[in-house]
C-alpha cells in the first residue's frame, strides 16, 4: 500500500457513517471491495442493533427570576418519547450524598451515562437527565447525538434524556436554573449493522484475528477514529498476503457499531463462540497515523507479551509505550471470552487531534506515519503468524479479569 492509496481511502470514506445507518453499510461494502482488490475473500456479517428516528427534541428551562428559555438540544435516542417537567439539579458527582438530591428531579451530569450511574439515578428517583459535550473554547456550538444504550439501561425503566453544548451548560449553572422540561418524539425500531470479515487462510486450523472499527459518531467523519485503524488492517493484509500461506490464518474483522458500545466485536465473539478456541490472538487497531503523539500498546494477556513487544520494537527501532490492561476498544470482547488480545494506537494530545467531533478529519493524519505504523504492526503480526507455536499463553491474568469486570459493568470500580 502506498501514500496515494491511503489518501484515496480517506477521501472515499470522508463522511459521517454511524452504526446501523445506510452510510455505515456503504463504507462496509467499500472496505469489502478493498479487501478483494488485495486478494482476500471478504463478506459482510449482519447483526441486530436498536435504532431510533428522532422527530423532535426540545429542552425548556426556568430561571430563579421566573424567566423561561428554550435551550438547543439533541434528544437521547432510545430513551423513549413524551414529556417530563421537573425541578432541576446539577450533579458534579454521583456519590451517595449527591444522589439524595435527585428524587423527582431532572439531573444534569458532567459525564455521559454509564451503567452504574444510570442504575443509581433510577434507584434514587431521577425523572430525566441532561448531559453536555463540546468545549467552552471551541468556536462551534455542535451538539452530539447521544443514546440511552440498552445495556446501560438494563432492566430499568427509561427516562427522557437531552444533550446540550458545553457553553449552554455553563450558562445554565451560572444563571441558576430552577426547573427544566424535556419533550421528545422518536420512533424506535430494530435495525442492522455489519462486520466486514476477510481471510488469508494459513497452513493450520488456528487463527489470528485482527480488528478495527469503521463506524463513526454522529458529528465525526472518523478519519482518525477509526479509518486510520482500518487502513492499518489493509496494510497488514497487503503485506502478509504476499508471503501467504502463513502457519496461522489471518482473519480481518472490520467492526461495525463500535462507537455504540463495542457492538460489532461483541456480536462477532457471540456469533463465533464455537470457533474462539481456535483463535490464538486478537490484534486490534484503534487510531494510528497522526502527525504527533506516541505509539502505544495495551495488552490484555500475560505480561510476557508486554516484554516481547518492547524487545521487538527495540530490535527494529520503533518507539512504543506498552502496558498491560484493558483498552476501550474492540480487543475487550475478545479478552473477555478468554482470547489473548491487545490494542495498538497512536495517542495524540487532544490539542493536536480530537475525536467524536467535527475536527476528526483526514487533515489530522500523516500518510507517512500511517504507513510506518502499519509496517510495525505488519512486522509484529508476521512474527506471530509464522511462529511454530504462538508464544502467547491462552490465559487471561486475574488482574485483567478484574479490569474486564469493571469495564463491562459487572462490578463497580474500587
Amino acid at each position: 500500500m502506498n501514500k496515494r492509496q491511503v489518501r484515496q481511502i480517506l477521501k472515499d470514506t470522508d463522511f459521517v457513517h454511524t452504526g446501523g445507518s445506510a452510510e455505515e453499510l456503504r463504507v462496509a461494502e467499500y472496505l469489502a471491495e478493498q479487501c478483494r482488490s488485495i486478494g482476500a475473500e471478504a463478506h459482510l456479517e449482519p447483526f441486530p442493533v436498536e435504532m431510533a428516528d428522532m422527530h423532535s427534541a426540545r429542552l425548556y428551562v426556568t430561571y430563579a427570576n421566573g424567566t423561561a428559555a428554550e435551550v438547543p438540544c439533541e434528544g437521547y435516542r432510545l430513551s423513549g418519547s413524551g414529556t417530563v417537567d421537573a425541578p432541576f439539579v446539577y450533579l458534579p458527582s454521583v456519590d451517595p450524598v449527591s444522589l439524595t438530591k435527585v428524587r423527582g428531579k431532572i439531573v444534569m451530569l458532567d459525564t455521559g451515562i454509564p451503567f452504574f450511574t444510570y442504575q443509581d439515578l433510577i434507584d434514587n428517583g431521577a425523572v430525566g437527565v441532561i448531559t453536555y459535550d463540546g468545549n467552552l473554547r471551541y468556536r462551534d456550538n455542535d451538539i452530539d447525538q447521544k443514546e440511552l444504550r440498552p445495556y446501560v439501561r438494563g432492566e430499568k425503566e427509561k427516562i427522557l434524556g437531552a444533550n446540550i453544548n458545553a457553553k449552554e451548560a455553563f450558562k445554565l449553572i451560572k444563571a441558576g436554573v430552577q426547573s427544566a422540561k424535556i419533550v421528545i418524539d422518536q420512533t424506535e425500531y430494530s435495525g442492522e449493522s455489519r462486520n466486514v470479515v476477510a481471510e488469508i487462510p494459513g497452513t493450520s486450523d488456528e487463527w489470528i484475528v485482527l480488528s478495527a472499527h469503521y463506524d463513526t459518531t454522529p458529528l465525526s467523519h472518523g478519519s482518525y477514529d477509526n479509518m486510520s485503524g482500518c487502513i492499518g488492517l489493509l496494510c497488514v493484509m497487503d503485506t502478509l498476503i504476499k508471503n501467504a500461506p502463513h502457519r496461522y490464518g489471518l482473519r480481518f474483522v472490520f467492526c461495525g457499531s463500535e462507537e455504540r458500545g463495542l457492538l460489532g466485536s461483541k456480536a462477532y465473539v457471540k456469533d463465533h463462540a464455537e470457533e474462539l478456541e481456535k483463535i490464538c490472538l486478537n490484534i486490534n487497531l484503534d487510531m494510528i497515523g497522526t502527525y504527533m503523539g506516541k505509539f502505544i500498546g495495551c495488552v490484555s494477556a500475560e505480561d510476557a507479551l508486554v516484554s516481547y513487544i518492547k524487545y521487538m520494537a527495540a530490535e527494529i527501532g520503533f518507539s512504543i509505550n506498552v502496558r498491560s490492561g484493558v483498552y476501550s476498544s474492540d480487543s475487550t470482547p475478545f479478552a473477555d471470552q478468554g482470547v489473548p488480545a491487545l490494542s495498538f494506537a497512536r495517542a495524540a494530545n487532544p490539542s493536536q487531534a480530537t475525536i467524536h467531533n467535527r475536527y476528526d478529519t483526514m487533515d489530522l493524519l500523516s500518510d507517512e506515519q500511517l504507513l510506518a505504523d502499519g509496517a510495525f504492526i505488519s512486522a509484529f503480526t508476521a512474527r506471530m503468524a509464522d511462529a511454530a507455536v504462538c508464544p502467547v499463553k491462552r490465559e487471561i491474568p486475574e488482574n485483567i479479569k478484574k479490569e474486564l469486570d469493571e469495564y463491562l459493568s459487572r462490578k463497580r470500580k474500587g
